[in-house]
């Protein structure tokens, strides 16, 4: 039986839309170019960080970080960047007495403007926070001490194959593939993504699914 539930951050409980727009104004090009690249390095299967080197050769991606932040632009994640599913989905599996975390490969800022938004959840952490990212074993060795429970009653759930399903079932997660974002909507009907345990179109569906 399930008892605690860990989401993934970006094109899970965050549209990205605005920060990948916001990269595109950084480094001075048109939207529509950001778009096509994060497509292509989809397609590729490379880190989506890749797209930002396409544009800018040897890109520091920690440094461009600091640089925005600096400038007065950096990374935002408002009330109006999370999916709408996001709240009653989450607050619902409080609800029925699961434990609630949300971890992924952000920023310590990101950490920080989640918890600011007082989401229905019971802890919040980042990759950078663990000193750890995804698809590293390491993380989702992570997971397991953070999130009450078996390794086979804590579900992982998240867009990306690569990222999220693969690793996590390694680790003996259970999974659950929403399909959004470009990752969930490319791979969720290739092999990748039809291994996790659940393939969902909301995270909505969660709570039926687990009662």
């Amino acid at each position: 039986m399930i008892g605690s539930v860990v989401f993934d951050v970006g094109e899970t409980l965050v549209d990205d839309t605005r920060e990948w727009w916001a990269w595109a104004d950084w480094l001075g090009v048109p939207p529509h170019t950001m778009s096509a690249l994060v497509g292509a390095v989809t397609v590729q299967g490379r880190d989506n960080a890749d797209a930002l080197r396409l544009i800018r050769p040897g890109l520091d991606l920690a440094a461009e970080r600091r640089a925005r932040v600096a400038a007065g632009v950096g990374e935002q994640i408002t009330e109006a960047d999370l999916y709408s599913d996001v709240r009653p989905a989450l607050a619902e599996l409080r609800d029925r007495g699961l434990w609630v975390g949300v971890a992924g490969n952000q920023t310590a800022r990101a950490g920080g403007l989640l918890r600011g938004l007082g989401l229905p959840a019971d802890a919040v952490a980042t990759s950078q926070e663990w000193g750890v990212a995804k698809p590293d074993p390491a993380f989702f060795a992570r997971v397991t001490e953070w999130a009450p429970g078996a390794p086979g009653e804590i579900l992982y759930v998240g867009d990306h194959p690569a990222n999220d399903i693969g690793p996590a079932k390694a680790a003996g997660l259970r999974t659950a593939l929403v399909r959004r974002g470009p990752w969930g909507h490319l791979w969720a009907d290739e092999p990748a993504g039809r291994a996790a345990d659940w393939l969902i179109d909301g995270l909505t569906e969660l709570p039926a699914l687990l009662a």
